[in-house]
């Protein structure tokens, strides 16, 4: 598969402090590839590389085969840009924000008035495209600073953790956007603390901690590496929990976890018949659940074992 963005062996020091310590990363044409990672872990720093911003101290990398170092003009002709804040005028309309814009890109005023047209329609944003950007919300906000970023006509696109301090509501508007930016073809690159986010979008994951890459594959490749299924089981009424306990534990040969308040019994498993089993044993014994599940585990629990910290992203 052809790559859209190509880095090797990037490092970037600030003072004492590494912040890129020697970081490998492909991105293939028209995917998402989602990088996480711990505050302070690299992200950022290697997006900010990758967009010309900054000069690595060593290592090289390319956006469609031109170096970011050496030919940094043809490198920003084909990407777009949505840092962690919105970056358009407030007191500008959404209209003048993207007008403008155009008109820095060398669009004649009648190109620019008609470009702002098609990206606030694209974006479900005519309605309010007379009005200053400050009265839009947090969703809209974000919105605008994704056309803002798709001015140019950029064929692949940094997404540096875009919906930080959205509600669930604006962050899914968010998410809708960018399929359809993937669908239509675009490269996107995306840093999150957002887990969820990433298992949402990201067509494979690459994890950052102190510099470096510590892991990478797709989110299903990621689970089974920090460790195998787990089954799940809550009985209906709590008065059931010593049974369903002790069929877990004969089913798995294991201790199952065990939540007194929630009635929530957990335990690993590494065939996944058990879970027809488990449901033959209750039915035998008359007792129904309201939860049985059988799952991976999570990218929370991932990014907890390849990083040792917990994740600082919330989707509350």
């Amino acid at each position: 598969m052809a790559l859209a963005i190509r880095a090797e062996g990037l490092v970037k020091h600030y003072g004492e402090t590494k912040a890129l310590d020697g970081v490998d990363l492909e991105v293939p044409e028209g995917k998402v590839v989602g990088v996480l990672g711990p505050n302070g872990a690299g992200k950022t720093t290697a997006v900010r590389v990758l967009a010309t911003l900054l000069r690595p101290d060593a290592g090289h990398a390319t956006v469609h085969g031109h170096d970011v170092v050496k030919d940094p003009r043809a490198v920003r002709s084909l990407i777009g840009l949505t840092g962690q804040y919105a970056s358009v005028d407030e007191d500008l309309s959404g209209r003048e924000n993207l007008v403008l814009l155009a008109r820095l890109l060398d669009f004649s005023r009648a190109g620019a008035r008609a470009k702002a047209a098609e990206l606030l329609e694209r974006f479900e944003l005519t309605d309010a495209a007379g009005r200053a950007a400050k009265t839009y919300s947090g969703g809209m906000r974000r919105r605008l600073d994704l056309a803002a970023s798709l001015v140019g006509n950029p064929s692949v696109l940094y997404l540096d953790e875009p919906t930080t301090g959205l509600d669930p509501h604006a962050r899914n508007e968010v998410w809708a956007v960018v399929r359809k930016l993937v669908a239509n073809g675009v490269t996107v690159l995306l840093t999150t603390q957002y887990l969820e986010e990433a298992d949402q979008l990201a067509d494979s994951i690459t994890v950052f901690d102190h510099g470096r890459v510590v892991a990478e594959g797709r989110p299903d490749e990621l689970k089974r590496r920090v460790g195998g299924q787990t089954l799940q089981v809550r009985p209906t009424s709590l008065l059931d929990l010593d049974v369903v306990y002790r069929i877990l534990g004969d089913l798995t040969g294991v201790r199952p976890t065990r939540d007194d308040d929630t009635g929530l019994l957990t335990a690993p498993v590494n065939d996944p018949v058990l879970l027809s089993t488990l449901v033959r044993k209750l039915d035998e014994a008359g007792i129904t659940a309201d939860e049985l599940a059988l799952r991976l585990p999570s990218l929370d629990e991932v990014f907890l074992s390849l990083t040792g910290k917990r994740n600082e992203g919330s989707l509350v």
